[in-house]
């Protein structure tokens, strides 16, 4: 069961609405993803990766998403 880049941008939107998104990865398991918003501000870095890892939880429990590596932050 093969996942997208633009669905897993879907889903991590649905936390981070006004985020800046820019996932990558093409072989339908295993992704990296950049997510730049405002509300990481003051947020530790794995506080951050784990509420962004709470967007896409169903993807990874169905087993669609295999990996997805993680970079956080707050925008400059």
């Amino acid at each position: 069961m093969a996942i997208l880049a633009s669905d897993i941008e879907a889903m991590i939107r649905t936390g981070f609405p006004e985020a800046k998104i820019t996932v990558m990865g093409d072989d339908g398991a295993h992704f990296s993803a950049e997510v730049i918003d405002e509300s990481f501000r003051g947020m530790s870095r794995v506080a951050q990766q784990r509420a962004v890892n709470a967007t896409v939880k169903s993807a990874i429990d169905s087993g669609a998403l295999h990996a997805l590596a993680l970079t956080t932050k707050a925008p400059d």
